[in-house]
């Protein structure tokens, strides 16, 4: 089966929301072997709607949309979809009642512009909304399927795996979606690609997905099957081969971010660490406590822009600073090694580089960051040019810096072997 999705809402053709509906929409439909081929994003516009909804039944046996469910006058996606179809709106006193309860519940009176949503299309099946006021609807016209959900995440996914996920399971029949989640650093979009290329090509099938973020490369590789067992072993196939291709570069084949990853180095090594930032502003540490149980691996950090604060927090010598400038491999090392020393942590981290857009010389561009790492053996620095703008800079030092520790874990692994 194929599905369209329709997202509903002037304020999505805006600069501020984000349509996340559709994300939640499309993996909850691809877990039921159902493809999504179509995705659109149409404001509270009568006519815009109604071109849209046709279309998407055309072309699609299932259309789902999020939207436009609501009690106000721009709420047009129950009375566009009732008309397109042909069928007259009658209100469902059982709504009504209970959209009154509801407010009553919170000590108010149902205003009378709510007694809209109680309104349902001749045929179609109310679906119960325990969030919200707003009814999700079921429609079934010429063999293809209309479903309409509340815009609101919270009463959509809801109302999804209650009353829609079910249903759509009994009529998607045994094909379903396999995939992977592989996630490498180090390495740019371009030769990630140059190095799988070769591999996924072979098999036929099947589709690989890579995605670049600042610092990160995903891979998804995915197979349509009715075979679990022999989707699951291809796909395994596939992650061995990527994993061999790209190395130590690969940090998780089961989607897990970065600092997931250190956390649980931590963990099992029961190691602890503390981090001492300048560029990154706070992002390393935040980035470090993400994790649940976080404190039981993270002593603390500092936020050191000032080179007083250098030296007053991280133990780093004016005497360097003066000498060698704040951006600098020696005060990077510096910055690592003091902190470690006065939190006691197992690892010391120190970041200190010019993110921009301003500050840069030619000897010390914008995109020039230092990061150390400090052990008892004491610290190491690599020095990286980032590209990008101020937040792409800093988000791809804190991944570096996590990075770093990553590859301290495994090159320790690697020496006990």
């Amino acid at each position: 089966m194929d599905a369209e999705i329709i997202a509903v809402g002037s304020e999505l053709l805006t600069p501020y929301r984000l349509d996340t509906n559709s994300l939640f929409l499309t993996a909850e439909l691809n877990k039921l072997g159902i493809r999504v081929l179509r995705k659109t994003v149409v404001g509270d516009d009568r006519e815009h709607l109604r071109d849209a909804f046709r279309l998407g039944i055309e072309r699609a046996g299932i259309v789902i949309s999020c939207g436009g469910l609501g009690p106000t006058e721009d709420d047009l996606t129950r009375e566009t979809v009732a008309e397109l179809l042909g069928r007259n709106l009658k209100r469902n006193e059982d709504i009504l009642r209970g959209i009154q309860e509801r407010f009553r519940k919170y000590g108010r009176a149902m205003p009378d512009i709510n007694a809209k949503q109680a309104m349902v299309p001749e045929g179609a099946v109310a679906l119960d909304n325990s969030r919200g006021t707003a009814p999700g609807l079921w429609m079934e016209a010429g063999g293809k399927i209309i479903i309409l959900l509340p815009g609101p995440p919270t009463e959509l996914e809801g109302l999804f795996q209650k009353e829609i996920r079910s249903r759509l399971a009994r009529l998607s029949g045994n094909l379903r979606l396999y995939t992977r989640d592989l996630r490498v650093t180090g390495l740019s979009e371009s030769d990630v690609e140059q190095r799988v290329a070769p591999i996924y090509t072979q098999y036929s099938g099947t589709e690989t997905t890579i995605l670049a973020s600042p610092g990160e490369i995903q891979l998804h590789p995915r197979i349509w099957s009715e075979d679990e067992v022999a989707a699951t072993k291809l796909l395994d196939e596939m992650a061995k081969r990527f994993t061999l291709a790209l190395g130590e570069n690969m940090f998780s084949t089961a989607g897990e971010t970065l600092e997931e990853v250190v956390a649980n180095n931590l963990l099992e090594h029961q190691a602890t660490i503390a981090v001492a930032e300048s560029c990154t502003g706070g992002m390393l540490a935040e980035r470090l406590t993400n994790i649940p149980g976080s404190s039981s691996y993270f002593h603390g950090g500092v936020v050191s822009y000032s080179n007083d604060l250098k030296t007053v927090w991280a133990d780093v010598p004016k005497e360097l600073i003066d000498a060698k400038g704040a951006v600098s491999p020696e005060v990077a090392l510096a910055m690592a090694d003091g902190i470690r020393r006065r939190t006691g942590a197992t690892l010391g981290l120190g970041v200190t580089g010019i993110a921009g857009p301003g500050g840069g010389s030619a000897d010390k561009p914008v995109g020039l960051v230092h990061i150390s790492i400090a052990d008892e053996k004491g610290p190491r620095e690599h020095a990286f040019r980032f590209p990008g703008d101020r937040d792409r800079i800093r988000r791809q030092a804190t991944q570096a810096a996590l990075d770093m520790v990553r590859r301290h874990f495994l090159y320790t692994t690697r020496a006990k072997a």
